[in-house]
């Protein structure tokens, strides 16, 4: 398992990430993630300075998604790219746009998610809506919606398909959002009941979340860059099967 190049210079990487790749490095993953990847395919050593060693242990990863969600990511190669792409999603420069199926008819079909999101204090592998969190703001539009052709009660309502454009950028904001109003993503192994998510995995293998769209400035020539990357193949056929 391992990135689809997209694009490549001299700064900057734009990779696919499949979906069951771990972004970082972590004591319970080693030598899979997009972090050791780009650390062996760039050959990043540590550098001297804080910046560099900010860059170095981080392998040249800007930001994340979820091991679950695939699609597109951008990458630096150097330590003066990496704080440049860093200051973009920092300030919310770059733009992001996800393809995601969620359980029921969301209404109004445009809209926005203004919640805050904190750690779940229940559980620490999950996040929740929370006062006093941190700002999260979630933009959608559901592009069309589809009901189950057999006659099971835990479709009843139906599913969305939504295209997502998350202004701020916390872990988990989109599944949080979504499942907080009433609509979890399909096949989400974290925010679905139990009975939902096995339910889910017979038709749709893994979580409903990728990443398709990823506008950036690039951080030497300051030229509009944008990638779009195509639905995932597996994601492809639960739709055709709808």
């Amino acid at each position: 398992m391992e990135p689809k190049i997209i694009f490549e210079d001299e700064h900057i990487l734009v990779v696919d990430k499949p979906s069951g790749m771990v972004v970082n490095r972590s004591e319970t993953a080693v030598g899979e993630t997009v972090q050791d990847w780009m650390e062996k395919k760039s050959k990043i050593k540590s550098q001297k300075s804080k910046v560099d060693n900010e860059f170095a242990k981080r392998s040249g990863v800007v930001h994340r998604l979820d091991k679950d969600t695939s699609g597109a990511m951008v990458l630096a190669k150097n330590p003066e790219v990496f704080q440049n792409l860093k200051s973009q999603f920092k300030n919310r420069k770059v733009k992001k746009e996800y393809i995601a199926l969620v359980h029921g008819k969301v209404s109004p079909k445009k809209g926005n998610i203004n919640l805050p999101v904190a750690r779940n204090p229940k559980n620490r592998m999950r996040f929740t809506v929370k006062v006093g969190g941190r700002k999260a703001l979630t933009f959608y539009e559901a592009e069309n919606y589809f009901y189950d052709k057999k006659d099971n009660p835990l479709y009843d309502k139906g599913f969305s398909l939504m295209r997502v454009r998350p202004k701020t950028g916390r872990t988990h904001q989109i599944r949080v959002h979504f499942s907080f109003l009433g609509h979890p993503i399909a096949s989400d192994p974290l925010y679905l009941s139990k009975k939902k998510l096995e339910s889910d995995l017979k038709w749709c293998p893994r979580l409903f979340l990728h990443a398709e769209r990823l506008v950036f400035k690039h951080p030497k020539t300051k030229k509009r860059m944008e990638f779009v990357v195509e639905l995932a193949e597996d994601l492809q056929e639960v739709i055709r099967l709808r």
